[in-house]
């Protein structure tokens, strides 16, 4: 990696401020989008949660409809066993016999009427799941809709800042280059303990941008001077005079075409 030039604290500043006005037009893109890209992700979550309790219960409406086939057949099945019975009673030949065929005609009766049984509560089971099933396809088109719209409304937000936004990170890690890494480091320590991100700001009528504290006259005059990096004693911000700030501002709408 190519050595950095010895540079004016000047010029440190001035890099420093172009950073932050590139950082902070980032941040304003990132508002714009606000909370938009979670809530499609939480949306989308949703929808996989209930599309999974929805393949659920389809499946277990059709174990149900499969177990209904069965008691069908368990009942067909009693059905030609009891003609059988009834031909055998015609050729029974002791009371033995019959009172055997009787038993069986009476179990396959059991079977029979039991075999119903489920089939009704299987069926019963079936039109609650049918029923419950109908309330998440339901939920899964309404949440779809309101996820195709809130889709289409980040979209249209990324079609609109995607370029420029490419452009300013693009930028941002350029300038980050040209500052010493101690600077960038301060740098990204006060833009993640303030609120806003500013980390570095101007005096504006004798006060700190940001923290709105008065500063000192004398103070005034060192930040102008430009001969060393000053911090507010109150926000911990890096201060530049105003007119250093109103220069870097043209040169970065100048630099990505604001």
């Amino acid at each position: 990696m190519a050595k950095k030039t010895k540079t004016t604290v000047e010029s440190k500043l001035r890099a420093l401020y172009d950073l932050q006005l590139i950082d902070s037009r980032i941040d304003e893109i990132v508002n714009v989008r606000g909370e938009l890209p979670l809530e499609v992700e939480d949306l989308e979550n949703e929808i996989a949660g209930l599309t999974t309790n929805s393949e659920k219960i389809s499946a277990e409406i059709e174990e149900n409809e499969n177990q209904i086939s069965e008691q069908k057949q368990i009942i067909e099945n009693a059905k030609e066993l009891l003609k059988k019975y009834d031909e055998k009673l015609k050729n029974v030949r002791n009371n033995r016999e019959y009172n055997s065929i009787v038993k069986e005609q009476e179990y396959q009766d059991l079977e029979s009427q039991l075999a119903e049984k489920k089939i009704n509560e299987l069926k019963a089971r079936i039109e609650q799941k049918k029923e419950g099933l109908a309330t998440i396809t339901e939920k899964i088109d309404e949440r779809n809709a309101h996820l195709k719209s809130k889709k289409s409304e980040l979209d249209e937000i990324l079609k609109e800042t995607h370029k420029e936004e490419d452009l300013l990170q693009k930028k941002s890690a350029e300038f980050e280059k040209v500052i010493e890494e101690n600077l960038i480091l301060s740098y990204k320590r006060i833009r993640g303990s303030v609120k806003n991100g500013l980390a570095i700001v101007s005096v504006e009528r004798g006060a700190s941008g940001g923290s709105y504290f008065s500063i000192p006259p004398q103070v005034q005059l060192e930040i102008a001077s430009r001969n060393k990096i000053i911090t507010d004693e109150h926000s911990g911000r890096i201060l530049v005079d105003s007119e250093l700030a109103k220069e870097e501002q043209a040169k970065i709408q100048k630099l990505i075409g604001k």
